[in-house]
Formats: C-alpha cells, structure tokens, sequence
C-alpha cells in the first residue's frame, strides 16, 4: 500500500498539486463508482453517466490547485458531476429513459423478492416522475448518504432550501406513489 492510501481527500489534494499526480488516480478509484451511480441516477443513461464522471474527473483535475481544502473534497466532486449531468440534460434535451435493470440479492424467499422488486419499481418510476429540482436531493441524501450540509455545497443552496425540498419532494413521492 502507498501512503496515499490512508490519507484523508483533501491531503491527497495537496499530495497531487505538490508532489505527484500519479496519487489522483487514488481519489478517481476511490469516487468514481460512486459518481457512476449518482450520474446514473439523474442521467438515466449509462454511456452518458460515464461520459459525464469522466469529464467530472478531467475538469476536477484541471481545477485542482483551485480547491479549498478546508472544506470537503467529496462535496466538491458530486457538484462538478451534477453540473456536468444538467449541462448534458440541457444538451440533448430529450427524454431521458429509465434503467429497467436493477440487481436484488437472490434470497430463498421468492415473494420477499418479489415485494422488494415491485417496491423498486414503483419507487424508481415516483422518482422519476420528479422534477429534477427534486429528485437531486432525494437521491444524493438516500442513495449517496449525504448529510444536509454536503447536499447544500453540491447543489449550492442553503441548507435550509435543503430542508424545504426534502420535505417538498417526500410529499410530492408520497401522492406520485399512491396514485400507482
């Protein structure tokens, strides 16, 4: 193991600007699954979620020496893809289509399996039901598992419109899902 394995982002940051640019691919390997899966879940594309985390990752590389690393590189990071996917969006402006492919655990109880399938389903079609202004936040919060605070430096609104499109969007999936 390198040293810049057990390294915090942020000091990896200052490692790459200052002593070697090799040690970026740790932070690519590190994120670049996870910015798959939240670039997948706005885009609905597969090709073009991966077009959009590798232009993410070029851009972040370029801008480096521009980070503050005071604060978190994560945060930093989900911001870039999300521009970079609404930049997309606004590119090709057309529908985006659903994966319809999703992976559940094979478990001995068929029906257990079934309800959680189901359960996916509806709840992949509410969320894309969604304008996106909604969406984002849901998914970077269940999905990705981000605090408030770090959803507020990736979409860049305060903490509070955080809260109010939380609630606003758990309503809105609330009767988009009834109504199924």
């Amino acid at each position: 193991m390198s040293t810049g394995d057990t390294q915090t982002d942020e000091t990896l940051v200052e490692m790459v600007c200052t002593q070697d640019q090799e040690l970026y691919a740790l932070l690519v390997g590190r994120y670049q699954s996870k910015l798959l899966r939240y670039a997948r879940g706005i885009l609905r594309d597969e090709q073009k979620a991966e077009d959009v985390v590798q232009e993410a990752f070029i851009k972040a590389f370029i801008n480096l020496r521009g980070f503050d690393t005071k604060k978190k590189f994560s945060s930093w990071l989900y911001r870039i893809v999300h521009n970079e996917a609404m930049n997309s969006i606004k590119k090709y402006r057309q529908e985006i289509p659903l994966l319809e492919t999703a992976d559940f655990p094979s478990e001995e109880n068929i029906e257990d399996n079934f309800i959680q399938k189901e359960l996916s389903t509806t709840v992949t079609t509410c969320l894309k039901a969604l304008p996106a202004l909604y969406a984002a936040p849901l998914t970077l919060y269940y999905a990705e598992e981000k605090s408030y605070d770090e959803i507020s430096d990736i979409l860049q609104i305060p903490i509070g419109t955080v809260g109010t499109r939380m609630n606003r969007a758990k309503r809105l999936m609330k009767q988009l899902c009834q109504k199924k």
